[in-house]
């Protein structure tokens, strides 16, 4: 028979647990991620004309402000 200290087997039951509750979780999530199209369209993509800064912006603006400059910039068709 193995002796086992009752710390040591608090400590494994609560990890046996904590996986069981995390597996599908972690595996719910890795099935989302997996289907997800993480492609970027060009037309949100900004270009600081000031401070060279690359930028994403998801509005459909015309005109767009820096987030590290703070300066206006006009999208370029």
């Amino acid at each position: 028979m193995v002796n086992i200290d009752f710390s040591l087997a608090i400590a494994l039951y609560g990890l046996l647990i904590i996986l069981a509750l995390l597996m599908p979780w972690l595996l719910a999530k890795r099935q989302i991620l997996k289907g997800r199209d993480l492609s970027l369209d060009q037309r949100f993509i900004w270009h600081c004309s000031v401070c060279t800064y690359t930028y994403i912006n998801t509005k459909e603006d015309v005109i767009s402000v820096c987030p590290r400059c703070s300066s206006f910039n006009k999208k370029n068709s």
